[in-house]
């Protein structure tokens, strides 16, 4: 989901409408070499990524190859290697929100783009992922969507939504947790791998004196339970739900009666439940001419009046969805997933991700492409000091007493050592201003609209190219590698 000006998930923070800007010649360049900053200081407060970790090592080999398999019969990627076809050793990260569509509307230069990128067969002629902060369907429904909006095939395995890496996190599959969003939020934990769901119209439902913001909705008698759900155990967010008032009256209920709504709130009891939360963009591009609020706003709501009441900041367990450096991993393990199937003997080198917005977009790939320069330093305390000096917090880093574990298994190990930010202006970032000349000039950060857990990091949030449009991206990227496909 491509939201946030300079916005969150997939939103990013862009300069104010007001910032002059102009096409790049062809002879400009808007490249740009990201330096890590170093933090002598390691903190220890948040815990997100290192379960994580641990339950992507039970991807062996072997299902990777099962897993790549799937690929192959929907999107394109069947069939046995040609010799004679040129072999990329790249791979391309769209965003869909002002990167392929606004809102329901395809943007134009979005098929122009996948005309290119499928041979006559209709097989892609490089490996491709769609990263999307979106959370309120499955992979499958949005890979259809895809399939449509571009006219080529698309499997779901070639799609990551915000909510797809908690399918890692089985130690909470067991346990009663409760989901808030919109869309099918059962369905859609189930499919995760969640046994035991809760949704906020379920407790609303038991509950009825609980919700009591909207005046025509509340109760015109005192009523008892109906249904006595059982006790929460930990909080899914998949996104922004539709009754921000309701959400956020009883997600407070949960986590100050320690998941059981028929006791009295305990503002002083820590640590709180459980906390997973997807698509951390503050805003996102629609069809609007200015962007909307996103997860990433409910989310600034939840913690200040968290804090509010408490007097503590709410924590998370884990960070999901654009910039998270996790979500990229596995992004990247789904292009060699693609290549494996092709039998493409490249390795996959380069990534490149596309799309509209600073803070998620740009951010989320240029720290994942600091994270590759230093994965060799990675056993060393002090390159894991320069991720937290990237993000401000653990969240988006493992912790030291796991970094000799992290890269034991494939989906851990990447074959990539760059990932490389291209930047459009057709979705939050100043969609109806032309491209300036030099990104390391034009970009000026004034305001941090990225998530609490994120410390802003300039050199982060300059993308390595800024483009028109995604077909102007591929074509700059396949003249960078000089890829001509046949």
């Amino acid at each position: 989901m491509a939201a946030g000006v300079s916005v969150g998930a997939d939103a990013a923070t862009a300069p104010s409408d007001g910032e002059t800007q102009r096409r790049p010649s062809s002879s400009s360049s808007c490249r740009h070499r990201v330096s890590p900053i170093v933090n002598p200081s390691l903190t220890k407060e948040m815990r997100g990524l290192p379960s994580l970790y641990r339950g992507l090592f039970t991807l062996s080999n072997r299902q990777a190859r099962r897993e790549a398999g799937t690929v192959g019969p929907r999107c394109g990627f069947c069939g046995t290697r040609s010799n004679s076809k040129p072999q990329p050793k790249f791979g391309l990260l769209f965003d869909i929100d002002g990167v392929l569509v606004r809102g329901r509307m395809p943007i134009p230069a979005a098929k122009k783009a996948f005309e290119k990128l499928v041979d006559s067969q209709g097989q892609f002629v490089v490996p491709v992922v769609f990263v999307t902060n979106a959370g309120n369907c499955l992979r499958q429904t949005k890979a259809d969507q895809l399939s449509h909006i571009l006219g080529v095939p698309i499997a779901q395995d070639q799609v990551i939504m915000s909510h797809s890496p908690l399918r890692m996190f089985k130690k909470f599959h067991d346990k009663c947790v409760l989901v808030s969003g919109q869309g099918p939020v059962l369905e859609i934990a189930k499919n995760l791998g969640f046994q035991n769901v809760v949704s906020i119209d379920m407790l609303r439902e038991s509950y009825p004196l609980l919700d009591m913001v909207d005046h025509n909705r509340r109760p015109k008698l005192p009523s008892n339970p109906v249904i006595n759900p059982p006790k929460v155990e930990a909080l899914v967010l998949f996104g922004e739900p539709i009754r921000w008032e309701t959400n956020l009256q009883l997600i407070i209920d949960v986590l100050l009666t320690n998941g059981n709504l028929s006791s009295v709130h305990q503002t002083h009891k820590m640590p709180h439940l459980t906390v997973l939360a997807c698509n951390m963009d503050l805003m996102w591009m629609a069809e609007a001419n200015s962007p909307r609020f996103g997860h990433g706003t409910f989310l600034v709501c939840l913690e200040n009046i968290y804090k509010k009441i408490t007097g503590k900041d709410l924590k998370y367990e884990a960070l999901m969805g654009k910039p998270s450096e996790l979500t990229y991993h596995f992004a990247e393990y789904l292009i060699r997933s693609q290549a494996m199937q092709r039998q493409w003997k490249l390795p996959i080198t380069s990534l490149y991700a596309i799309g509209d917005n600073l803070m998620t977009d740009i951010y989320g790939a240029n720290l994942y492409n600091r994270f590759l320069e230093e994965r060799v330093a990675r056993k060393n305390p002090k390159a894991v000091a320069k991720m937290v000096a990237a993000t401000g917090s653990t969240t988006a880093v493992p912790q030291e007493e796991d970094v000799d574990n992290l890269w034991e298994s494939e989906l851990a190990l990447p074959s990539a050592t760059s990932c490389k930010s291209v930047l459009v202006c057709t979705g939050v970032y100043n969609p109806n201003a032309e491209v300036p000349p030099d990104a390391n000039h034009c970009i000026k950060e004034t305001v941090f609209h990225g998530h609490r857990d994120f410390r802003f990091d300039p050199a982060l949030v300059e993308p390595g190219q800024i483009v028109q449009d995604v077909a102007e991206a591929v074509d700059l990227i396949f003249e960078l590698e000089k890829f001509v496909p046949q």
